[in-house]
């Protein structure tokens, strides 16, 4: 029997676990009102069919899919209709949130009567001829979730507590996406000091496989940074709470919101970067 799925909300991710739902002819409900165009076009391109919050709550499970900053806030305000709901969805919070941000929504979650399952995405949105995203769960409601590979999602259940799907999504963005920060850094510092040139020639010279890698990763992060700031937050804590430099991190959120800034303006960055990488 085919599951009935709600997520929350309409963002590329969103929209394309979605449609790769639809592609294999499971429902798929989401909450529209007040959306943007932008996110309602998404939602019927995806084909997600807009419901009510009760409408929304008849799912079998329910996908969190938000900016880190709103997941804690939907989990609140949803409590009061989730607690009063005759059949609970499973609630799956597949944000990129500390272990520590997971733990107090499964409070909320728990408080309300429903059962809590930690989540993370690692890798792309669904598209044609790409398997992934992996999507990474733990807690101990998260088995049933093993259902959704028969349509589609690649879940990978993790034999942990809540907080360890969340952990591994904050380990493997804080390299790739701290990777990328301190990168656009030294090019950006390089692109300061007239050393742009030669830095590019040096780095396809001796640094090949580093310097195609991040040909790709920066010019793609400039239209995204803005949406790295809160992830790069989260990172700060996780580091910090495993005895690691988390300031490091801190400094990468307080670049992206430069470049987020930049991009939105200027762009001087932003050509700078482009230049940096153009043939």
């Amino acid at each position: 029997m085919k599951p009935l799925v709600a997520i929350v909300a309409q963002g590329t991710m969103a929209s394309g676990l979605a449609a790769r739902l639809g592609q294999h002819g499971v429902r798929v409900r989401t909450l529209l009102s007040g959306r943007s165009s932008a996110s309602q076009a998404r939602a019927a391109a995806a084909g997600m069919q807009a419901a009510s919050i009760c409408e929304l709550l008849e799912a079998d499970i329910l996908l969190s899919v938000l900016p880190p900053a709103l997941a804690g806030k939907f989990a609140a305000d949803l409590a009061p209709a989730l607690r009063a709901a005759p059949n609970k969805p499973l609630y799956v919070d597949l944000n990129a949130i500390s272990p520590a941000s997971a733990r107090s929504i499964a409070e909320v979650v728990r408080s309300a009567g429903a059962t809590f399952v930690d989540g993370g995405i690692i890798g792309m949105p669904p598209k044609q001829d790409y398997a992934g995203p992996h999507l990474y769960v733990s807690g101990a409601g998260a088995s049933p979730l093993l259902a959704l590979r028969e349509f589609g999602l690649d879940i990978r259940v993790l034999n942990g507590d809540v907080g360890d799907a969340s952990g591994l999504k904050m380990a493997y963005a804080g390299i790739t996406k701290g990777f990328t920060a301190v990168a656009t850094a030294m090019i950006l510092s390089a692109t300061h000091a007239r050393l742009a040139p030669a830095l590019k020639s040096e780095l396809a010279e001796s640094e090949p496989v580093l310097y195609a890698a991040l040909s790709r990763r920066i010019p793609d992060m400039l239209a995204k940074a803005y949406r790295w700031i809160d992830e790069l937050r989260q990172i700060q804590q996780f580091a910090t709470e495993g005895g690691a430099q988390g300031d490091l991190f801190g400094g990468a959120a307080q670049l992206y919101e430069q470049i987020a800034r930049d991009f939105e303006g200027p762009r001087r960055d932003a050509q700078a970067l482009r230049k940096f990488f153009a043939d």
